[in-house]
């Protein structure tokens, strides 16, 4: 149910997915020219939070929400900070071994296919993830601060989390005598990927804080959060990570049997005999 012209509801939602698309679009005219599919990871970010934006620029009565503003605000700080960090992370490095065996495996014209088999597909893919956001603002009955602050406050903690344990790393990849060595300090000795677990705390944090704001209105956007968790345990996070990693790096193996994967926990000790 929404508090707002059908008409308007859909003007929002279909230019927050034209945004998406139009990012995605120029995002592939450019890596045709540089024969770089990963680009896509970088402003993927962007086309969420941008969505969010044209929701909050379309949908009437936006002006008026500040918890739903305050949510728009984490999504846009996760968004700068996230592009950047991989913008920096990966310049210079061409492109993503993920994207060279996507690349290898639909040849030939993959310039020309990649625009559905990876744009498009993340377009639409950080459209659903928006979901959230579009229903903090056209959802009926807003309510105030106190509904939405538990959904801020996880946000506003899961993205301190991520950026702090994407620092952690940065910072140990810097030290030449940590090459080729196993990551387990700081938050890294509590869970194996602090990083995603900070991603989906803001993602469940902005579906709680919708939820918040605009009651039992929006809770089909729990799509979102279940969308990233997803995408985070079974697809491009995890499960990627867990099964090179062990190849690449063996003490890998033994960090696995102490170390919590997803959800921090105190490592595991040795049993003595």
């Amino acid at each position: 149910m929404l508090s707002i012209p059908i008409t308007a509801a859909w003007q929002a939602a279909l230019g927050g997915l034209a945004w998406a698309l139009g990012i995605a679009v120029a995002t592939w005219a450019v890596s045709w020219v540089r024969r770089d599919a990963s680009l896509v990871d970088r402003l993927w970010a962007i086309m969420v939070s941008g969505a969010g934006v044209v929701y909050a620029a379309l949908l009437p009565g936006a002006a008026a929400r500040e918890p739903s503003l305050v949510l728009l605000g984490i999504a846009l700080a996760w968004a700068i900070r996230l592009s950047t960090f991989i913008t920096v992370r990966n310049w210079g490095h061409g492109e993503d071994h993920r994207y060279r065996a996507i690349r290898e495996r639909n040849q030939p014209h993959f310039e020309r296919k990649s625009l559905y088999l990876v744009f498009g597909l993340q377009a639409v893919l950080a459209w659903v993830v928006s979901a959230p956001l579009f229903a903090a603002f056209a959802s009926p009955d807003p309510r105030g601060w106190l509904a939405a602050l538990p959904g801020l406050l996880l946000a506003a903690g899961g993205l301190v989390f991520e950026a702090v344990a994407d620092a952690q790393m940065s910072r140990f990849k810097n030290q030449p005598d940590h090459r080729g060595r196993v990551m387990d300090r700081g938050l890294w000795r509590y869970t194996r990927h602090p990083n995603y677990f900070g991603e989906a705390c803001v993602w469940w944090g902005l579906w709680l804080g919708a939820m918040g704001t605009a009651g039992s209105a929006a809770a089909w956007s729990v799509v979102s959060p279940l969308l990233m968790t997803f995408l985070l345990l079974r697809v491009s996070g995890v499960a990627l990570l867990e099964k090179s990693m062990p190849e690449r790096r063996p003490a890998y193996r033994e960090y696995q049997q102490r170390t919590s994967a997803f959800i921090p926990w105190p490592p595991r000790t040795e049993k003595r005999p």
